[in-house]
């Protein structure tokens, strides 16, 4: 299948950390994005994984994406797929839909860590951030030759919909406008 499956997706939320986003470049529209994301994953009942990079000195995630209702990964490493328990939270046969930040440090290699130990990734550039755009594109590039799928957050919430006749798309078509 060439679209993102909504019975075997998750949601990945990489690193949105509140000592983190005030350096980011256009941070508030990643987040904003993000939000949309976590928003339509909770809505068709899609898992969602948050991770935190050094949360003592990163903080924890920014209040405006929401933790409670997710699994939390705390972590040192850059790429998440190193972190002990991370793998085991992400199944073989998922459709991997990935935001956050950094895109050219955390991001890009949890997106290589997962392409790595074969799962299918998609990720959403527009619920992307890093200090720099030229980093941020530089990470898209790289992530999208090594296999990653590069999509936007509208997509995503189209391919998980599938369909006009799904029960709750007025309610998703709500979050993207």
């Amino acid at each position: 299948m060439l679209t993102i499956d909504p019975l075997i997706s998750l949601l990945l939320i990489v690193d949105f950390q509140s000592r983190l986003m005030p350096a980011i470049d256009q941070g508030a529209a990643a987040v904003k994005n993000a939000r949309r994301l976590i928003d339509m994953a909770d809505l068709v009942g899609i898992p969602t994984i948050f991770t935190e990079q050094n949360a003592k000195g990163l903080g924890a995630t920014v209040a405006e994406l929401p933790t409670d209702k997710a699994r939390l990964i705390h972590k040192m490493t850059f790429d998440a797929a190193r972190a002990p328990e991370f793998l085991e939270t992400v199944p073989a046969d998922r459709h991997v839909v990935v935001a956050g930040c950094e895109a050219h440090v955390c991001v890009q290699q949890t997106v290589l860590g997962l392409l790595n130990a074969r799962r299918k990734v998609y990720v959403a550039r527009d619920a992307l951030g890093s200090r720099r755009t030229e980093d941020k594109e530089t990470a898209i590039r790289r992530m999208e030759r090594h296999g990653a799928e590069i999509v936007t957050t509208e997509m995503v919430v189209f391919e998980w919909l599938e369909t006009a006749e799904h029960p709750r798309f007025r309610e998703a078509i709500a979050l993207i406008k």
